[in-house]
C-alpha cells in the first residue's frame, strides 16, 4: 500500500521535539490521504532508541543502521531516505524544516524526482499545503503536481503527538550505499554552543530581549530573569546585529521560528519579521515603554513602561515566589 515516510529527527541518543510534532502532521495526512504512516530512523545504533516511538501510531518504523550514520552526512542519509522511500511506496516524505531537515529534503526530492513543498504549516484534505510568506502577512497555498512529493514542516505548527497505545512493527533495513559519493563529504567535528539554559527551540519558556538592553548591564538584566524562569534566551535580530549577544539567539524570520507556552518580548518593538518567528506562542508577554508598539498587537499580556524598572521587580517577585 502506498504511505506516508516521516523522517525521525534525533540527536545525541534522544529524539528532538520537533520529531513528536511533525509525527502529528504525518498522521493526520496520511488519514486524509489515505496513506500508510511509517516513520524512518537513521542512525547508528538507533534500534532501541527507534522503539520509542511504537505507540505513536506507525504502521511500521524502519530503522537504517550502519557506522556512516553516525553523524549527519546528507549524501549518506539521502540515500538512506531514497530508498526506504522506494521500498516502501512512499508518496509523501516528510521531515521537520530543521537546519538538518532543510538541507537534507531538496536533495532527496531531487533523487525522487518529485516536487517539493518547503516549510508548510499545514494540509488541506485535498493535498493543497499552505505556508506563510511574506513573513506571515500571507498564507500561500501550495499544489505539488508530482505523483510524489516531499514536504518540509515548519514544526510549530503543530502540536506535540500523543501515544495512541498501539504499537508499531520496527524492521530494521540494510542500506546499499555508494560510498564513492558518501565519501565526497566527511565529518570532521562538530562545535557548539554550551548552555545551562534550555534549547532555544524546544524550550516551554523563553525570555528575549531587543536592542533597548543597550548594553552588557542590559543583556545580564535579562539573562537573569530567563535563569530564574528556567527558560531560554533570545533576542530580536536588532540586539543581534548590534553585537549585544550571539547571533544563535535570534528570533525571527531571518533566525529561529519558537512557540513556546510562554514566550517575553523585553523591549522589542514588535517588527513583522520578529513576529514572524515568535507569534505562534501560547502566551506572549510584551514589555516596552511605547505603547504604539506593534508588539502589543499580538501580546496576550502587556506592560508599557521602563524595562529597566519592570524587568528587575519582576525578576525579585519570581525569586521570591
Amino acid at each position: 500500500m502506498a504511505s506516508l515516510l516521516l523522517i525521525a529527527e534525533h540527536f545525541e541518543g534522544q529524539f528532538r521535539k520537533v520529531t513528536f510534532n511533525s509525527i502529528s502532521f504525518g498522521r493526520d495526512a496520511a488519514e486524509k490521504q489515505g496513506l500508510d504512516f511509517n516513520i524512518l530512523v537513521v542512525g547508528e545504533d538507533v534500534e532501541d532508541l527507534a522503539g520509542q516511538l511504537a505507540e505513536y501510531g506507525a504502521a511500521n518504523i524502519y530503522v537504517a543502521e550502519d557506522p556512516a550514520f553516525e553523524h549527519y552526512n546528507t549524501e549518506a542519509y539521502t540515500q538512506a531516505i531514497v530508498q526506504v522511500a522506494n521500498d516502501s511506496d512512499a508518496q509523501l516524505i516528510a521531515a521537520a524544516a530543521t537546519v538538518q531537515g532543510k538541507d537534507l529534503m531538496p536533495r532527496v526530492a531531487g533523487r525522487l524526482g518529485a516536487g517539493i513543498a518547503s516549510d508548510i504549516t499545514g494540509m488541506l484534505d485535498d493535498g493543497t499545503f499552505h505556508r506563510p510568506v511574506w513573513a506571515g502577512a500571507a498564507i500561500a497555498h501550495i499544489r505539488v503536481e508530482t505523483d510524489r512529493k516531499v514536504v518540509s514542516l515548519r514544526s510549530t505548527a503543530f502540536a506535540p503527538a500523543e501515544p495512541t497505545g498501539g504499537s508499531s512493527n520496527v524492521e530494521t533495513v540494510a542500506i546499499d550505499l555508494d560510498e564513492d559519493r558518501i565519501e565526497k563529504v566527511s565529518f570532521v567535528e562538530r562545535e557548539s554552543t554550551k548552555s545551562e539554559r534550555p534549547d532555544l527551540t524546544e524550550a516551554g519558556i523563553v525570555v528575549s530581549g531587543g536592542r533597548a538592553m543597550k548594553d552588557a548591564d542590559g543583556v545580564a538584566m535579562i539573562e537573569s530573569l530567563a535563569d530564574t524562569l528556567k527558560a531560554a534566551m533570545g533576542a530580536s535580530r536588532a540586539a543581534c546585529d548590534a553585537g549585544l549577544v550571539p547571533n544563535d539567539l535570534q528570533v525571527g524570520q531571518t533566525g529561529k521560528v519558537v512557540a513556546p507556552d510562554l514566550y517575553f518580548a523585553i523591549g522589542i518593538s514588535g517588527a513583522i519579521q520578529h513576529l514572524a518567528g515568535m507569534k505562534s506562542s501560547k502566551v506572549i508577554v510584551a514589555i516596552n515603554k511605547d505603547p504604539e508598539a506593534p508588539i502589543f498587537q499580538v501580546s496576550d499580556y502587556g506592560i508599557v513602561d521602563d524595562m529597566f524598572k519592570v524587568v528587575p521587580e519582576l525578576n525579585e517577585k519570581l525569586k521570591n515566589g
